[in-house]
């Protein structure tokens, strides 16, 4: 592809670096050689009082960064877009251009104005605070009282604010993983939505920074929460979001592209991912609690009795097994799986997450559940609910 094509969006970004409106730009769609590299986020700092363009190289488990003068950045996003990566979003102080590549090679850009001040040249440092994947001013936080009239942050919400800026930093990662993207329209489904302040914050992340069309259900068995979350998206006359009573054993949907369950309890998690499993799910997001399942099943073998005789450790054995093993059913079912330390959410401890993204590699299911098999052996585990879902699905 000649990188002409890409003259405007250059001319665009230089004119921005002129006017000091430049925020942040976002290389995705990556389709070169690295298998690691996620993408790249390009801001401008001041090193020794000199302009810069630093490159943020996120990796699946690493971050990189590397600073260029202005000149060579801007040399290097010509020579990256188009050849190692397919779509580019870019953020100003008072606009927002979206650029991708479709299959026949054909640029297609898109821009619309925002009202937003203009950074100030302190604020070009090199060391500055964290990156947010939202911002204060976002009307839905005002809403859910996280922030004021003012826009500015209720002390009492910060421990929430950083929740929800980590929840969509792990759902972006993923989702660059994907070819959501690329779709006509996303569907997400948050079951045990809650207040619904991450389920507002992935559909106003999707809609405003990245511009897609996205269909966000909110799940939830309280119907208090329900009334309340859907009238706050009438009152901000939010298009694609809404929220429905239910649970995620009875709840009936088809198509979900990425399926969130944040704090299901005991098999509820289970449920929730053969839900995504079943319905073909690009991505799924669970924070699970509460495993109680296995551990009454537990028979320790002889060798660890004098560790598990702890209740706590019993406990601890417990729920490793179990997300051990919904990790290597969601593998056998064409995944790839990550089990991490998430963040504490309000009210509890309980802060792993099991994120899956469907893999684009075909997976040996035979050894994978013959893994679980040894492992439910080795253990004296009879029942194992997702287990049994999956195999009443085949």
């Amino acid at each position: 592809m000649s990188t002409s094509d890409f003259s405007a969006f250059i001319q665009l970004l230089k004119q921005k670096l002129e006017s000091n409106s430049w925020q942040k730009l976002l290389l995705s769609g990556y389709q070169g050689e690295d298998t690691t590299l996620v993408r790249i986020e390009v801001r401008l700092v001041l090193l020794k009082n000199v302009a810069h363009l630093s490159f943020l190289y996120r990796h699946k488990s690493r971050d990189i960064t590397k600073n260029f003068v202005l000149s060579e950045g801007l040399e290097l996003i010509q020579n990256l877009l188009g050849t190692e990566f397919k779509a580019a979003h870019f953020t100003a102080s008072d606009s927002e251009t979206q650029l991708s590549v479709s299959k026949k090679g054909k640029v297609l850009s898109s821009t619309k104005l925002i009202k937003q001040a203009a950074a100030s040249p302190a604020a070009l440092t090199h060391d500055k605070e964290k990156q947010r994947f939202l911002t204060l001013d976002r009307p839905f936080l005002q809403q859910l009282g996280v922030t004021d009239a003012q826009h500015k942050l209720v002390p009492a919400m910060s421990r929430k604010w950083k929740q929800i800026n980590k929840f969509v930093e792990v759902f972006d990662r993923a989702l660059e993983q994907t070819a959501l993207k690329q779709k006509p329209a996303v569907h997400i489904a948050d079951f045990g939505s809650g207040k619904a302040y991450l389920t507002f914050a992935v559909h106003d992340y999707l809609t405003h920074q990245l511009g897609l069309d996205a269909k966000v259900t909110g799940v939830e068995l309280r119907q208090e929460l329900v009334d309340l979350c859907n009238a706050v998206a009438c009152d901000l006359n939010l298009q694609g979001i809404g929220f429905e009573q239910g649970d995620v054993k009875h709840f009936q949907t088809k198509g979900i592209d990425v399926m969130i369950a944040l704090h299901a309890c005991d098999i509820a998690t289970d449920y929730a991912i053969h839900m995504g499993i079943r319905t073909g799910a690009s991505m799924i997001m669970c924070s699970p609690c509460c495993h109680k399942q296995l551990r009454p099943q537990l028979i320790s073998p002889p060798l660890l009795q004098p560790m598990l005789k702890h209740g706590i450790h019993l406990g601890e054995q417990a729920e490793m097994l179990t997300d051990s093993l919904r990790a290597l059913l969601l593998e056998a079912y064409g995944y790839e799986t990550q089990v991490f330390e998430f963040i504490s959410l309000e009210h509890t401890s309980k802060n792993k997450m099991i994120l899956a993204v469907k893999s684009q590699k075909p997976k040996n299911r035979k050894e994978l559940l013959s893994q679980v098999q040894q492992i439910k052996s080795f253990y004296g585990i009879q029942q194992h609910c997702l287990e049994e879902l999956l195999m009443q699905s085949d």
